[in-house]
């Protein structure tokens, strides 16, 4: 039996809110919902939707994991599949149900009812995960009409991407999202009080990186520290999942890091780190180089993905950037800075390097100069090739190195005015931008498929890995 398997059947004519409570109160009980949709043939005249399309719409709801065509006696059915829970609508409590004895050959349980809950918050949360907004602004174009951009440039370095071999290196972050409905005010201080609905959780930092360039065609690579808890498993179940080779070091002195969120309706109402900021230790970083330099005989892109928390000591990351220098492998790097710690240019003659405004000026201690000479700042100090200076919603300034190796410097906008969860946001543009660079593209090319990343990214909650076919379907939509 599949413990934590739950199932759910029904013709589904039209997958309304009743069905979505269903699913959603089903979800309790197992984290695996499997529905069967009923033939047509077994559902006869009840049947007014072909059965393709019944199964295509009830596919397409994120509550659901697994959908099967039903074209058999229900119990048989269930002797199969062998779920823990079958849930039926409360309709269904007072009339016989042929799902029980089945159930009782392997000790599964049959549960009347739907959810009690408010969904409101449900559906948000479950609209922002699934929705990818691609209707953007569009690239400038003197911006395409100066560095000779077109569609199928892009498209052809896009396709580039699956030849490359791609090993990250830093901090694994697991992201939590938890979905709350508001009670109200408490009576005994002025504190809002909610009640936790769904939660969901994601790949972050380092992990994302390495998944965004999996399912974007590479082979990916990633070492990191994980913590020997819950959430270290979870890292490496999902790391597996995104066909991601994880080469995980464990430390019994830290926890996986996890970011947990709690939100009700869009607004995010308090985050929670679980974290340890301290280096690890001498030995761990001698397992973590040794593992590194594995992995860069057939190599084509490093990717340094720093958050700070003790991943990637001064020491570790000297040696790490001799040895890639020795096999001529291009490297990228990001160091985000949550307070006032950290130094994006402690990352020496990198091909590309990626901070938001804020991270170039603390690495600098400079409040006072304009944005054109910090980026020229950041790159002498870090001996950089290329710098993204990343502004929010004002877009990324570009600081590049064109082929006479005179630097320029150029502006793209943001081009999704519409974001849900900016988190995330400078990781797909990070990697995107690096895959491009590996692949040959120019500085200039490069940073666009950057752009349209962070603005995919952008239009959905939590992280999720991009694919090729989401960026080409990006530039074919909105490149002008």
């Amino acid at each position: 039996m599949e413990k934590e398997s739950v199932f759910v059947s029904g013709n589904f004519n039209v997958l309304h809110a009743g069905h979505i409570r269903l699913f959603a109160f089903a979800r309790n009980f197992g984290h695996h919902l499997i529905v069967g949709v009923n033939s047509d043939r077994i559902a006869g005249d009840a049947a007014y939707i072909q059965e393709t399309l019944r199964l295509e719409a009830v596919q397409t709801n994120s509550w659901v994991d697994q959908v099967v065509l039903i074209d058999e006696p229900i119990n048989e059915l269930i002797g199969r599949l062998k779920p823990a829970v079958v849930v039926k609508g409360r309709e269904f409590e007072h009339l016989e149900n042929v799902e029980e004895k089945a159930l009782s050959h392997f000790g599964g349980r049959l549960i009347f009812g739907t959810s009690e809950l408010p969904i409101s918050s449900r559906n948000i949360l479950k609209g922002e995960l699934a929705s990818s907004n691609y209707k953007m602004a569009a690239i400038p174009p003197s911006y395409i009409k100066q560095h000779d951009i077109t569609p199928q440039m892009l498209k052809k370095i896009i396709d580039e991407f699956n030849s490359l071999r791609v090993t990250v290196l830093g901090d694994l972050i697991v992201d939590e999202y938890i979905s709350c409905e508001g009670l109200g005010m408490s009576q005994e201080d002025t504190s809002l009080v909610v009640t936790p609905v769904d939660t969901r959780r994601f790949l972050g930092g380092a992990g994302i990186v390495a998944a965004h360039a999996s399912q974007l065609g590479a082979a990916s690579s990633l070492i990191t520290v994980l913590g020997e808890d819950e959430c270290g498993e979870f890292a490496r179940q999902t790391l597996a999942g995104y066909q991601v080779e994880g080469i995980t070091i464990l430390d019994d002195s830290r926890p996986t890091t996890l970011k947990q969120r709690f939100r009700s309706g869009s607004k995010t109402l308090l985050r929670v780190s679980h974290l340890i900021q301290s280096s690890v230790s001498p030995r761990l970083q001698d397992r973590i180089y040794e593992k590194f330099v594995a992995t860069l005989g057939e190599c084509d892109l490093v990717v340094f993905s720093d958050f700070n928390y003790g991943c990637l000591p001064q020491k570790l990351v000297e040696r790490c950037i001799r040895a890639t220098a020795e096999k001529g492998v291009i490297c990228i790097a990001d160091s985000q800075s949550s307070s006032q710690v950290g130094d994006v240019s402690r990352f020496h003659n990198m091909t590309l390097i990626s901070a938001t405004e804020r991270e170039a000026r603390i690495a600098l201690k400079d409040h006072d100069d304009g944005l054109t000479v910090i980026a020229d700042k950041l790159r002498d100090a870090a001996k950089a090739q290329n710098i993204l200076l990343k502004l929010g919603a004002d877009g990324v300034l570009l600081h590049m190195q064109s082929q006479s190796r005179r630097v320029i410097t150029n502006e793209l906008p943001a081009l999704n005015l519409s974001p849900v969860d900016v988190a995330g946001a400078g990781d797909s543009m990070l990697i995107a931008t690096g895959l491009a660079l590996a692949a040959g593209a120019t500085p200039w090319a490069a940073a666009v498929l950057g752009t349209y990343s962070a603005a995919i990214q952008i239009g959905r909650l939590g992280n999720k890995p991009l694919s090729q076919r989401e960026l080409v379907s990006a530039i074919e939509a909105n490149f002008s």
